[in-house]
């Protein structure tokens, strides 16, 4: 949408153009929502390995919580990944 925005016409203006194009706010917030989606992604993969290979308790811990910033799903998997590793049997197995 910012590349499009970014080379409309009608936005090009020979005399009284706008202070800056309106395209490169679409343009920034997508990168950095592509960039942000992108590293979750990430993350939450990397978690899922420690998950199966138990380790890294701390570390799955706080993906979990960065997960409920994502939505409905986030909170839900957040709040059932959290309960489960607050059990006391679960920690022994990260132990």
């Amino acid at each position: 949408m910012g590349a499009i925005f970014t080379n409309i016409d009608e936005l090009n203006y020979a005399t009284n153009a706008p202070p800056f194009n309106p395209g490169y706010i679409f343009l920034i917030i997508g990168i950095i929502g592509f960039v942000f989606s992108i590293t979750l992604g990430t993350l939450a993969l990397i978690a899922s390995k420690y998950l199966k290979e138990q380790r890294n308790y701390n570390f799955i811990y706080v993906v979990a919580l960065v997960n409920a910033l994502t939505g409905v799903l986030g909170i839900l998997l957040a709040v059932f990944t959290l309960i489960e590793l607050s059990k006391p049997e679960v920690k022994k197995l990260f132990n």
